[in-house]
């Protein structure tokens, strides 16, 4: 598996990781039971944070894709399967059908960030 990162693009770092290895995963050329690098030498081999690439393997491992162990990260048993589920384009879907109801019901875009981020504290 190749992963290449464009820090130009707008689609944050950790993004790109993600999406790259959830579509290696999901087109087969990480198998699972299949090895994943370590964290800080993926890091060093893509000129990057190594605390990016813990954040984006967390994300995978939330999703199923991945797991981790004392042993290191490996592809999850049923990664191809997760690997089609995105929770963040769900989440994404969800709040944008959320927001176009309040806009429907006449709330400026201020007033549905500041619910929002009050929402998120409680």
């Amino acid at each position: 598996m190749h992963i290449s990162i464009d820090e130009r693009l707008p689609e944050p770092v950790f993004s790109q990781l993600v999406t790259q290895i959830r579509e290696a995963v999901r087109g087969g050329q990480l198998q699972p039971g299949a090895p994943m690098p370590a964290i800080r030498q993926l890091a060093i081999d893509l000129r990057i944070n190594p605390n990016t690439v813990a954040k984006a393997y967390r994300l995978l491992e939330r999703d199923a894709i991945i797991e981790t162990g004392p042993r290191g990260s490996f592809v999850h048993q049923e990664g191809k399967k997760h690997s089609k589920v995105d929770l963040g384009a769900e989440a994404l879907a969800a709040i944008a059908q959320v927001v176009a109801v309040l806009r429907r019901k006449g709330l400026t875009d201020s007033e549905i960030r500041n619910s929002f981020v009050s929402a998120m504290r409680d």
